[in-house]
């Protein structure tokens, strides 16, 4: 019997409609809990000889909730700790919109990290500017608030400069590094801080805030694709370099799809030598 019109449409939307709700449970169910490792090389001008090769653990947007189970943070953390990073950055948003009910039970859950050169911290547009930051620094993190801090790491200095998310012109930012010594890494929540780190000729940059899209349709890529120079990955404006993680979390929807959460170990080199 021939098949009709009408009927190869029905068949050909009840297999799209089938399709797309696969994989609407496989993001919430799966998906979104298998959080893995990703490497990096970052590229940065001017590195002394004695940073190249410096290793950087990333870990952003943790959004621990009722939708963020403690489990997946511990199962970040564990990876992050496995990877023996020379320091650690802890990029913001550890909460979702500001929740009390997790700030204390994110810090302790952090509390875990160490590194041989320090756990440095930055907040996120979800985290408040008071119970958040004092809570990892009741762990021994520093917590950079458009501040800026020096390590010495095999005689040079490295500068760690971090801002608010809503931090944003660049005479702001400019105010900040004023004066800074050695190379300086800016962090920032957010990775559109990209365009005025180049203005500034900061070196590089490390970032998070897009969750890499969360939602990566094929053929279509991320809805928020067009809101960010970078979305996830490795990314350069003039001679300044970003790379921007996928984060741990979710936030609005509890679903991740063809976009796995990560942490990340950035190794910083020689721009030269790419």
């Amino acid at each position: 019997m021939p098949i009709t019109r009408r009927a190869a449409i029905k068949a050909v939307l009840a297999t799209t409609l089938g399709s797309a709700a696969g994989g609407a449970t496989y993001g919430i169910a799966f998906e979104r809990h298998w959080v893995g490792m990703t490497s990096a090389t970052l590229p940065v001008s001017g590195l002394p000889p004695a940073l190249d090769g410096l290793r950087i653990g990333l870990i952003t947007d943790i959004h621990h909730s009722r939708l963020v189970p403690a489990v997946d943070v511990s199962r970040a953390l564990d990876l992050a700790m496995s990877a023996r990073p020379d320091l650690i950055v802890l990029g913001g948003d550890y909460v979702t919109f500001g929740d009390r009910a997790f700030v204390g039970p994110v810090a302790e859950l952090l509390g875990s990290l160490s590194a041989p050169h320090g756990v440095f911290a930055i907040l996120g547009n979800h985290d408040d500017d008071r119970d958040m930051p004092t809570a990892l620094m009741g762990r021994g993190f520093v917590v950079l608030k458009d501040q800026r801090t020096q390590v010495s790491i095999r005689g040079e200095t490295l500068t760690l400069a971090g801002i608010r998310f809503w931090t944003r012109r660049a005479a702001n930012i400019a105010r900040l590094l004023k004066g800074s010594e050695g190379t300086t890494l800016l962090l920032a929540h957010d990775p559109r801080r990209l365009a005025e780190a180049a203005e500034l000729n900061v070196p590089a940059v490390l970032s998070g805030h897009t969750h890499g899209g969360q939602i990566v349709l094929p053929g279509v890529g991320a809805i928020a694709r067009r809101s960010f120079p970078v979305l996830a990955g490795l990314g350069r404006r003039r001679d300044t370099s970003i790379f921007v993680s996928r984060g741990v979390g979710t936030v609005y929807v509890p679903i991740r799809i063809n976009c796995p959460p990560e942490v990340a170990l950035v190794t910083l080199r020689r721009r030269s030598e790419i």
